[in-house]
């Protein structure tokens, strides 16, 4: 859950990223695990839901670290951080995460999804994915 006020709004590093409503300082507690707020999926869920749910899970869940054989779906604003080498937050609590430096008001939040996804991969980016798919079925903006 996330404890600091955010917005989603597009981002330069995909799609949709969460953005700080307010400056942040450095250290602050941004977003912690809460059980009674976050959703926990069955991790099955994965290869026996609709395509359409798998996609989601694939994009939005990771493993729960307290329920083995459970997903964890956070159903605020903190499920749109976008993964980033040099993020300026830090999960390797896993129940918390935390600004490592002053972020500033309108600054995208961004975290290394390792820390809390030991077997995260990048999934090959939606939107290229999406616009190659319209390029090449021609509707491409300003085509006909």
């Amino acid at each position: 859950m996330m404890l600091v006020r955010t917005y989603a709004a597009p981002s330069a590093v995909e799609g949709v990223g969460v953005f700080a409503a307010e400056k942040i300082r450095k250290g602050t507690l941004i977003w912690q695990y809460q059980p009674s707020f976050d959703r926990l999926v069955p991790a099955e869920m994965l290869s026996t839901a609709s395509p359409v749910i798998q996609e989601f899970l694939r994009k939005y869940a990771y493993p729960a670290h307290d329920e083995p054989g459970m997903l964890v779906i956070e159903v605020d604003n903190g499920r749109l951080m976008n993964h980033s080498e040099e993020p300026n937050t830090n999960f390797t609590k896993i129940t918390e995460g935390y600004a490592t430096r002053d972020i500033l008001e309108g600054e995208e939040l961004l975290c290394d999804y390792r820390e809390f996804d030991p077997e995260f991969e990048l999934l090959p980016s939606l939107v290229a994915e999406f616009a190659a798919r319209s390029l090449n079925n021609g509707h491409a903006h300003g085509t006909n």
